[in-house]
């Protein structure tokens, strides 16, 4: 929107050129986002609370998780909103890949909020059905990804690339990018949900992840970079980083509120929408092992549920963790809840620095 504007003005005024540069509005997305945050947060803060719209704790987990039972969640809400207009108002929307994510996060997000809404308002613990919220989903992520193959013009852009060799690649083709797409969305979607357990524990590391995509985006988008760096070019990939900032920026604004003690929970409205945001564009830039790597957090919390159910269905009643998701056998473990996020952040700093190093060694 303010692009378009920036464009028309610049016919008259050149100064207006350096709104068209996708470095400069990546960060004013980002800062906008973080405004409207703050902003709107203690509103909707006070408006979850007065709809009662409080979180239900689990009898069987950590006993210092029973004072948040009644914190407001569905939180999530504030993230999307910043997220999105931070979005209309900074990047291009002529561009294609803009939307595809953009529906994405926004369709992912409503199904969080449908699930969300029968738990705390129709006090219904199981929520939405676990075959329709994966029918739903499955729906958004295969409308996605099928779009995105039916756009593909070059043989790289339905190649799995693998990162830190210059010349190894895997050829997929049409349905292949398909099937990648559905598991990489639909798995970072949910894996991102599961991991939202403790204050903060989910949102900083999805800004960190998001915040390494932006900068794989932005050379993918950009043809000299992308040749000398030896990564898929992407023609429109770019303007993703734009996107990234205001995830980035919304997920700050919204870290405020739910920073240890939270004043505020995600729930699923916020971490279906934005795993699957992470995974659609990790796809569109043709970085799916690295956004593997990098979201290494999300991957280890999603597989401890994983192995902790398929075990104790197999073992007759045996456990592998004291407690799934993982980090809540750390916390059962002696660990304390703040420990345990901020060592949660420190590893996926690690994982993120780890994949940013794939753009030069290869």
């Amino acid at each position: 929107m303010l692009l378009e504007l920036a464009q028309w003005l610049a016919h008259e005024v050149r100064a207006f050129n350096v709104f068209t540069y996708i470095t400069l509005r990546t960060m004013l997305a980002a800062l906008t986002a973080l405004v409207v945050s703050f902003l709107l947060g203690p509103g909707v803060i006070r408006w979850l609370a007065a709809k009662k719209f409080g979180q239900a704790v689990r009898q069987d987990g950590p006993q210092s998780h029973l004072i948040k039972s009644g914190t407001p969640t569905m939180g999530g809400v504030l993230i999307l909103l910043s997220m999105t207009l931070a979005v209309l108002l900074w990047g291009d929307l002529r561009n294609a890949y803009v939307w595809v994510v953009l529906w994405v996060t926004l369709g992912f997000g409503l199904v969080g909020w449908v699930d969300d809404w029968r738990k705390v308002v129709h006090r219904d613990p199981k929520g939405l059905p676990a075959r329709w919220k994966y029918l739903w989903t499955s729906v958004i992520a295969l409308a996605a990804t099928g779009y995105l193959a039916w756009q593909a013009t070059l043989p790289v852009h339905t190649t799995l690339i693998v990162p830190f060799f210059k010349e190894v690649s895997i050829p997929l083709g049409t349905v292949g990018l398909v099937v990648l797409g559905y598991f990489v969305i639909n798995g970072a979607s949910h894996a991102v949900n599961l991991t939202d357990g403790l204050d903060g524990l989910a949102v900083m590391p999805v800004v960190l992840v998001t915040g390494a995509l932006a900068i794989f985006a932005y050379v993918a988008g950009h043809a000299v970079f992308a040749r000398y760096l030896g990564v898929p070019y992407v023609p429109g990939a770019g303007e993703l980083a734009v996107v990234c900032g205001a995830i980035c920026g919304a997920g700050l604004g919204f870290l405020w509120f739910n920073a240890h003690p939270a004043q505020v929970f995600m729930g699923d409205v916020g971490a279906l929408a934005l795993g699957a945001a992470m995974g659609a564009i990790a796809l569109i830039v043709r970085q799916e092992i690295v956004f593997f790597i990098m979201s290494g957090l999300f991957v280890v919390e999603a597989l401890s549920v994983m192995l902790q159910v398929g075990f104790f269905k197999y073992s007759g009643g045996k456990r592998i963790l004291r407690m799934a998701p993982l980090h809540h056998h750390f916390e059962l473990g002696g660990w304390k809840e703040t420990q345990v996020v901020v060592r949660f952040w420190i590893i996926t700093i690690i994982l993120v620095l780890i994949g940013l190093s794939t753009l030069k060694l290869r």
